[in-house]
């Protein structure tokens, strides 16, 4: 629908698995390495052969979303997942009913601990896996420089803003290879595509139009009361976000956390 091109800066980057930015974004992670010689506690492990596979593998990785809500000894790194901090977000958007030259910076997304995780099911084929997840509400806050328009609304402005999806439905398809290191089978995660709904959306944007609270309070009303077709207008550029986030944050944990410990008859030999 649209082509776009993202950088994301941060110093100290913290787990999402979903933020809601107008965006495409690739994240960059310290390579800092943990060792995981023994399974941790949080993580539940499971076996295609059982019968209750699903519902067992859907209980581990809720297990694992829990214990980032706090984070995970040996990946301080990685951070917590509420709240999330990025530093900074460059955002170039050029064709379609969205098109900005904006940047956030010091954002801050929270509510994540409250992510449900439905379901997860785990391919014995290719050994990807599809997750759906809800997040009952999430909000961003952070500072914001825009020039643009979204639908046929001009922007123009600088300043604070914050940003409010509610009854939100992920979908997440991840693409992995497998590997052998010291002994345990590793996910090489190469590959993420994020579908998602809302049920409702709230946001706010301070100081556009330069001061002019006229026009600064109407836009924000106008964008508001028809956020259905301004969040369809920014869908293919957000779920391209919360791809690229959950792709380098899922490349640096299981890196390090081995997948045998969350499915035990992965095949051995792996290259």
């Amino acid at each position: 629908m649209s082509s776009a091109y993202w950088n994301l800066w941060s110093s100290v980057p913290r787990v999402v698995q979903l933020g809601l930015v107008f965006g495409l974004l690739s994240a960059s992670l310290p390579s800092t390495c943990a060792s995981f010689e023994t399974k941790p506690d949080f993580i539940k492990t499971c076996r295609f052969d059982q019968a209750n596979f699903v519902d067992c593998s859907t209980e581990s990785v809720q297990g694992l979303f829990d214990k980032l809500v706090t984070g995970i000894e040996g990946l301080e790194h990685v951070g917590t997942i509420d709240p999330m901090k990025i530093s900074k977000i460059r955002i170039l958007q050029g064709d379609g009913p969205v098109s900005v030259n904006a940047s956030l910076s010091k954002v801050v997304v929270t509510g994540f601990a409250s992510t449900k995780v439905v379901r997860n099911v785990v391919s014995s084929k290719d050994f990807g896996w599809e997750t759906h997840i809800r997040l009952p509400k999430m909000r961003l806050e952070g500072n914001y420089h825009m020039q643009g328009r979204i639908l046929v609304i001009p922007l123009n402005g600088h300043g604070k803003c914050w940003f409010e999806p509610s009854g939100m439905d992920i979908i997440m398809r991840t693409t992995t290879d497998l590997y052998q290191k010291d002994g345990h089978v590793y996910y090489n995660v190469t590959a993420t595509k994020v579908d998602y709904t809302i049920s409702g959306l709230r946001l706010h944007m301070g100081n556009l139009f330069e001061g002019v609270k006229v026009l600064e309070d109407s836009t924000n009303q106008y964008l508001n009361d028809n956020w259905r077709p301004v969040s369809e207008a920014l869908k293919p550029i957000i779920a391209k976000t919360i791809e690229d986030i959950l792709l380098a944050i899922m490349q640096n944990i299981f890196h390090q956390l081995p997948a045998d410990y969350f499915v035990a008859d992965l095949p051995q030999g792996a290259s």
